[in-house]
């Protein structure tokens, strides 16, 4: 059996959690989430505790039940706390700056690039080569993170490129093998 999926998940007192035919949803003070539920799934709710119920014990129900309530037990911590990640731009010139909802790179092409952010997503330029991206979808934060990673990733023989803050880039010596 799952020992992830068999864990329950604690509701904390100000997260209002609804489970509605095949759907979970959950507010709280960082926003709200809404996740549809695999058919076969199910979740149950017991003394401020959610628990993740499989029906059977074949393959397909096995690998879900584990998901589901990382699923649910993230969109929880999201709207509790929140998630983030830290970017950083290395680079003659690499810089950026925030504009209303527009996030503007300059990331050593002929033009600057203007990267739209989507609703739920908050960016913090601390200095002008150090991004912060948090949100309280996971999966959201991670995807515009990668997505402004993606506009120029970080290369191995000068190192220069979008990282991430804890990303390590090995490198590479040039021709001269020096």
């Amino acid at each position: 059996m799952s020992r992830i999926g068999r864990k329950p998940i604690p509701i904390p007192d100000q997260v209002k959690v609804e489970i509605s035919g095949g759907s979970v949803s959950v507010v709280g003070p960082k926003g709200s989430l809404s996740l549809r539920l695999h058919p076969s799934m199910t979740i149950r709710s017991e003394d401020r505790q959610l628990y993740c119920v499989r029906p059977s014990d074949n393959k397909l129900h096995r690998s879900l039940h584990g998901l589901t309530r990382t699923l649910v037990a993230n969109m929880i911590e999201g709207v509790t706390k929140g998630f983030e990640k830290k970017l950083e731009m290395i680079g003659v010139g690499y810089r950026a700056s925030l504009q209303g909802r527009n996030l503007t790179l300059m990331l050593g092409y002929s033009h600057p690039i203007i990267f739209p952010l989507p609703d739920g997503i908050k960016v913090g330029v601390e200095s002008q080569n150090l991004l912060t991206i948090s949100g309280a979808d996971k999966q959201q934060v991670g995807e515009v993170a990668a997505k402004i990673r993606g506009l120029r990733p970080p290369e191995p023989y000068k190192g220069k490129g979008v990282k991430y803050s804890t990303e390590r880039i090995r490198r590479k010596a040039g021709k001269t093998g020096a």
